[in-house]
């Protein structure tokens, strides 16, 4: 059994050297059998080559000389100024509970009344819906509700600006698509 499987494997070894063996011969090996191929090749190497592009001209570099002069220095950190007498949010308000969430996590449902008293029903992700009202704080960035319509909810949030002031940023939440 052994050697029959030994033999087997011996055999198949020397077919695959003679199978391979036999594809060796090339073209350039033999020129009479292609002789067109070989032609067209010559052909080929003695077309002159096409002209490169010529090198892009290189624009001299223009120099500035900065004064700094009559600016702040940017590394002053005492220099910058506090916008304190800005807007910024009322850290005394007693925070409602749809402050706790992130105003994309919010989904208006619906809305109850009509005209100018409009409230609107917001579902938070805990699955509570809220009652909300024009002056109403929502969402994580001291969002106040400025108006309640039928479709959606207009907003204004509060967010820093790098500098130590406050912006105010317009906002809004759709009526949910159900």
């Amino acid at each position: 059994m052994k050697n029959a499987a030994h033999m087997i494997k011996l055999c198949v070894l020397a077919s695959a050297v003679l199978a391979t063996s036999a594809c060796t011969r090339t073209v350039t090996d033999t020129p009479g059998e292609a002789p067109n191929l070989v032609e067209w090749v010559a052909q080929v190497r003695a077309r002159p080559a096409p002209p490169l592009d010529p090198i892009p001209v290189i624009k001299p570099f223009e120099s500035f000389q900065f004064d700094g002069r009559g600016f702040r220095d940017p590394f002053d950190v005492q220099a910058v100024e506090s916008n304190s007498g800005g807007m910024r949010p009322d850290s005394n308000r007693r925070r409602q509970p749809l402050e706790s969430f992130p105003l994309d996590a919010l989904d208006m449902v619906g809305t109850l009344g009509g005209g100018r008293s409009v409230v609107a029903l917001v579902m938070g992700p805990d699955k509570v819906t809220y009652r909300v009202r024009p002056g109403t704080y929502i969402g994580q960035s001291d969002g106040r509700v400025v108006a309640v319509y039928e479709d959606h909810i207009e907003l204004i949030e509060l967010v820093p600006d790098g500098a130590g002031g406050w912006l105010e940023r317009p906002a809004s939440i759709a009526l949910e698509n159900q």
